[in-house]
């Protein structure tokens, strides 16, 4: 089991590209998903190839994850995962977001979260981040992003 310990994740994360990959293929119309389409080749053209990499090299790697490292990571892994199956459909990209970012820099952000200042930082630094998204999906790029209540 050794041997394979860092082919699983790799093996999910290549399905993952490999479903991402067909979504975007398949979605009308073409034009709208047309860097989602490159974006999601370009994804699973490494992760296939870290897949196969692991496989053929599993033995010569070290370690894995600690249990603590898991704990410390699973949060922000559910996070994402109600953010990309529920959370940008159900509120808008812009606004799920602008959500999951906040919550995941309140979580792993270190600042003291009884001080006023750390609040605001939190604040800002999530409004730059949304800027920057919105400009380049909205304004650069042209891309469709998922759109319902709050879009």
């Amino acid at each position: 089991m050794h041997r394979f310990q860092h082919a699983i994740p790799a093996g999910l994360i290549a399905f993952v590209g490999l479903w991402v990959c067909f979504v975007s293929y398949t979605q009308t119309p073409a034009a709208a998903f047309a860097f989602p389409r490159l974006i999601s080749t370009v994804f699973v053209v490494l992760a296939l190839w870290t897949f196969f990499k692991v496989l053929r090299d599993g033995a010569a790697q070290d370690g894995g994850f600690n249990r603590q490292e898991i704990v410390n990571i699973a949060p922000g892994l559910a996070l994402a995962v109600v953010y990309v199956f529920w959370g940008a459909n159900f509120f808008g990209f812009y606004t799920g977001t602008a959500l999951a970012f906040f919550i995941l820099l309140t979580w792993y952000d270190p600042a003291d979260h009884r001080q006023l200042r750390s609040w605001v930082m939190r604040a800002i630094i999530t409004a730059g981040f949304i800027a920057v998204m919105y400009c380049l999906f909205a304004l650069i790029l042209n891309v469709y992003t998922p759109r319902e209540i709050w879009s």
